[in-house]
C-alpha cells in the first residue's frame, strides 16, 4: 500500500533548540568543582533536530530534495528521532536505515513518528555495523528514484545546525575556558567549536570518543557504546579543533550515568555519561575554569542497557572496575587503549587524511 505524501507542519520549528544549561555539581566519580550541561535531550527531537532540519532545508536550497521526496539516511537512533522530526515539520517521509542491535523500544519509537525502517541483520566484516547499514542504505536509494540522502558523516550543513546551539550557550556564559564535546559524526564539535572560539578565542576544546572507535587513529573493534564513535572516517570531523581526545569505556560511562540520575536528576545514554565524566574531569584539573557539555539525549532510551543492572552484569560493567582518571598516552598509535584514556596530541590516522 503506498503511503500518503505527509503535510508539512512548520509549526513545529517553533519547539527546536533553546534547551536549559544545568549546573552539574554530582561526584563523577569524585567530587569537583562542577560543570555546565545543555540538557539536549529536553528538546523536540532531541539534539539532532538541529542539524536534521539543518541538512534538508540546505538541500531544498540548493535544489537537491524536491518536495515531498523520501529522506532515507543510516542512523544508530538519535539522527533518527531528529529526521523524524524533521520529516514532519517540512513535508518529507523518511526512511532510517538502522542495525539489529537497535534497542526494540526506539524502533518502536521512531515507528510511531512515521518513519519506515530497513533493519540490517549483519554487520560488515570490515567497518562493522556502520558500513553494513551504509551498503544496504545504498540498496534503498536504488529502489527510490529522487529519494535524498543527507550524508550526516559528511554533510557541512550537519555542523552549521549547531550554530544557533553555540549562540544559546554563548548567552547565557559570560565566560567558557573548556568545550567537552562527544564525537560520532563531528557534527556537534566541529558546529559549537568554531563559533565559540570567535567569542573565547582561548577556549580548550576535549574530544570524547569510545574505545573501539577509529575516529582518532585507533584500531575499530566492535563497540557496546552507542551514539558515539565510528568504526569509519566522517569528513565532518574537524581534528585541528581539538586540543586533547578521551577514549571512554562502557564501564565508566554507565557509571557515569547511574551516578548524574542518583545526584543531579538529568542523566541520559553513553555519549552522555562520557562527557561527563570527562567534563568533572576538566573541572577537577582546572579549579577556577568554567566548563562546558552537551548531554545529547535523556535516559529513557537505555532502560533495558545502562539503567539494567542485568545488563551491567552480563557486560562485566562492575563499578568496581570503572577507572577514576585517565591512563595517558602519547599518541593515538602508540598503544590500543581499553578503557578510560587520554591523549593530547589527537590526529587523525592516514586513512581520514584528505
Amino acid at each position: 500500500m503506498a503511503r500518503t505524501r505527509p503535510t508539512a507542519d512548520p509549526d513545529l520549528l517553533r519547539l527546536l533548540g533553546r534547551t536549559p544549561l544545568a549546573r552539574i555539581n554530582t561526584p563523577l566519580p569524585q567530587p569537583h568543582p562542577g560543570f555546565w550541561a545543555k540538557l539536549e535531550g529536553l528538546g523536540a527531537g532531541g539534539m539532532k533536530a538541529r542539524p536534521a532540519v539543518a541538512m534538508l532545508r540546505g538541500a531544498h536550497a540548493r535544489g537537491e530534495l524536491r518536495p515531498g521526496a523520501t529522506v532515507v539516511e543510516s542512523t544508530s537512533g538519535t539522527l533518527g528521532i531528529g529526521l523524524a522530526f524533521a520529516g514532519q515539520a517540512l513535508g518529507h517521509p523518511v526512511v532510517l536505515v538502522v542495525d539489529a542491535e537497535l534497542e526494540p523500544a526506539m524502533r518502536q519509537l521512531l515507528r510511531s513518528h512515521g518513519a519506515e525502517l530497513e533493519i540490517v541483520e549483519q554487520p560488515a566484516r570490515e567497518g562493522g555495523w556502520q558500513a553494513a547499514r551504509l551498503a544496504r542504505l545504498h540498496e534503498v536509494l536504488g529502489r527510490r528514484p529522487g529519494a535524498y540522502w543527507p550524508d550526516q558523516y559528511n554533510n557541512p550543513d550537519n555542523a552549521a545546525g549547531y550554530h544557533a546551539m553555540a549562540q544559546e550557550i554563548a548567552a547565557e556564559l559570560d565566560h567558557l575556558d573548556v568545550l567537552v564535546c562527544s564525537v560520532g559524526t563531528g557534527g556537534h564539535s566541529a558546529g559549537l567549536a568554531a563559533p565559540l572560539r570567535r567569542r573565547w578565542p582561548h577556549l580548550r576544546v576535549i574530544g570524547v570518543d569510545s574505545v573501539g572507535s577509529a575516529i582518532f587513529g585507533q584500531p575499530a573493534r566492535p563497540r557496546l557504546m552507542r551514539g558515539l564513535g565510528s568504526s569509519i572516517h566522517p569528513r565532518n570531523v574537524a581534528h585541528h579543533a581539538f586540543d586533547e581526545v578521551h577514549w571512554v569505556g562502557p564501564a565508566e560511562a554507565v557509571d557515569a550515568c547511574r551516578r548524574l540520575a542518583r545526584g543531579s536528576f538529568v542523566s541520559g545514554g553513553w555519549s552522555t555519561g562520557a562527557v561527563a565524566l570527562v567534563s568533572a574531569w576538566a573541572a577537577r584539573r582546572q579549579p577556577g575554569a568554567v566548563v562546558a557539555t552537551v548531554f545529547p539525549d535523556g535516559p529513557h532510551r537505555y532502560l533495558g542497557t545502562v539503567y539494567d543492572d542485568a545488563f551491567r552484569r552480563t557486560h562485566g560493567l562492575h563499578p568496581a572496575r570503572t577507572a577514576t582518571h585517565p591512563v595517558e598516552i602519547p599518541h593515538p598509535g602508540a598503544a590500543e587503549v581499553g578503557g578510560w584514556a587520554r591523549c593530547r596530541t589527537p590526529r587523525p590516522s592516514r586513512e581520514a587524511r584528505p
